[in-house]
């Protein structure tokens, strides 16, 4: 194994950058870094030990085109390469809630322009080189010069430096409340600097429980243990994705054990499984939340608060979530439960046609006809909420189910009032007062609610803040949020010590074990 304890503390890595704001171009500019010392950079690869002779199959309904998760924000990437063959300097627990990671522990200045890590020592690649300070600050120097997916999440950066192997200090010109949110993804990454020309499409190189051994893309990725890994050890040999477009082949493979999990699985794939000898259903929480989206822009109708609160009491939110089955419970607001800055909305615009009455009786002809534009996974969902509409003689609604592609089209030229979709994020509450979301939504009060938050210097002050602001947008019916998700693992008996909540997002399976 090459080491890098040869290079002495003033042979280590020192980075700084300077971030100029242009509101003209949007754009970050780095006034430059200075690296001090030299090394290597031809990795010689250490094949992974070869670990327990047992074998996991996960049926997946995605998988991705390209290993890359750096300048790729495939989602199907990061779910099934954080936590396996990746690590981050922070990680995400089945809570949601923000745990160590690379970085052992970690201290914010008051004023919150001051980040210092501690960084987990005795941390190897999969290739033996050795994972200090120096790989954290030049992975983060990649993601920014790069402009990797997501960089904008890292806020407004003074400098990020290394000051010894196992301290990193990243300092800010303004707060970023959810810095370390973003260091637990993509963004939270530590690659290693002495890789060289490494294909990251079809390669990874990482300090995780496994490696990859084989990746067909969108088809199946085939993970190995790895006898570097300095945590506890992987109880399974191998971990082999496939893919499944069809359910009713997902099923079958269930059924006859030629797969030993699928996750996420659908509702329908959970109810399929239910009660089958040797499968096993689980449920768990999930960020992703199902809206009733409407376009505030001033060409729609929706641009009027009373007819958006007209709608927000015309629509049963309460029966529609009862009514999926991957309904996690009613939402009422633009936070769900496991996010900062929750709070119980449902109340604000209960089911109330008294309240539908008056409101549209005062609107007299205004309200005409609304297009309301889906796609086929929300069928049915949508022709509820249109029956639910023609309760009352004004609007009509134009249901409109179309294909993925004129959908998208559609969103983005604003030719819509209303759709379904779902938003799956922590803190992606911020993309309504975002101008150049889909939702148009134009709003002092709210703009100014958000920018508070953003300017939180601790995390209490964060979720207080965002709260706030959350029922700021609700009151003012910016959305119709109907529900939070839950998600589905169906996996065979055999097999024990894998997640079942937030698996749309990431599945860590280092714990995962098979009786034989």
């Amino acid at each position: 194994m090459r080491s890098k304890q040869s290079r002495n503390n003033n042979e280590l890595v020192s980075w700084g950058v300077f971030l100029v704001v242009t509101l003209v171009l949007s754009a970050l500019v780095w006034a430059g870094w200075s690296v001090i010392g030299h090394r290597s950079d031809a990795p010689t690869l250490t094949l992974p030990g070869k670990g327990p002779d047992t074998s996991v199959t996960v049926g997946v309904k995605d998988m991705p085109q390209s290993l890359d998760i750096r300048a790729n924000s495939s989602d199907a990437a990061q779910r099934l390469l954080i936590d396996n063959v990746y690590e981050t300097l922070i990680t995400v627990d089945q809570q949601n809630q923000l745990q160590p990671g690379l970085a052992t522990s970690w201290k914010v200045s008051d004023d919150a322009l001051t980040y210092t890590f501690t960084i987990a020592d005795g941390v190897t690649f999969s290739n033996g080189h050795t994972l200090d300070g120096t790989d954290v600050v030049w992975s983060l120097q990649q993601a920014v010069t790069k402009q990797y997916a997501d960089v904008s999440d890292l806020g407004e950066l003074a400098s990020i430096t290394n000051p010894d192997a196992h301290t990193v200090t990243i300092a800010l010109t303004s707060p970023n409340p959810t810095l370390l949110r973003a260091l637990s993804g993509r963004l939270g990454i530590v690659y290693d600097s002495e890789a060289g020309d490494t294909d990251y499409a079809k390669q990874a190189i990482g300090s995780g429980p496994f490696t990859v051994s084989k990746f067909t893309p969108a088809q199946s990725l085939t993970l190995a243990y790895s006898g570097t890994y300095h945590g506890t050890k992987a109880k399974v040999g191998t971990i082999t994705f496939n893919q499944y477009s069809d359910e009713a082949k997902l099923n079958e493979a269930l059924a006859n054990g030629s797969i030993d999990m699928a996750a996420p699985a659908t509702a329908s794939v959970a109810s399929a499984a239910n009660g089958k000898e040797n499968l096993k259903v689980s449920e768990g929480t999930t960020t992703d939340k199902v809206l009733l989206a409407f376009n505030n822009g001033t060409d729609s109708i929706m641009s009027d608060e009373k007819v958006r609160t007209t709608f927000r009491y015309l629509i049963d939110a309460a029966a529609i979530a009862s009514s999926q089955p991957d309904s996690g419970g009613l939402l009422g607001g633009p936070i769900s439960p496991t996010e900062p800055g929750y709070e119980d909305l449902t109340g604000l615009f209960p089911h109330d046609m008294s309240q539908v009455q008056s409101m549209t009786s005062y609107f007299g002809s205004y309200l005409t006809t609304v297009d309301f534009v889906v796609t086929e996974q929300y069928r049915s969902m949508a022709e509820a909420i249109a029956q639910q509409i023609a309760q009352v003689p004004r609007p009509t609604v134009n249901l409109e189910v179309v294909s993925d592609q004129d959908y998208a089209k559609r969103i983005q030229d604003g030719s819509w009032e209303l759709t379904l979709m779902s938003m799956d994020g922590t803190g992606d509450a911020g993309e309504f007062v975002d101008p150049n979301s889909i939702f148009h939504y134009d709003h002092a009060a709210a703009e100014q609610a958000y920018a508070s938050a953003r300017a939180a210097t601790n995390d209490q002050e964060y979720a207080d803040r965002m709260k706030a602001y959350a029922r700021t947008l609700s009151q003012d019916a910016a959305s119709d949020w109907l529900y939070t998700r839950k998600c589905f693992t169906v996996a065979s008996s055999k097999l024990s010590g894998y997640p079942t909540a937030l698996i749309d997002t990431r599945m860590p399976l280092g714990a995962v074990a098979k009786e034989q």
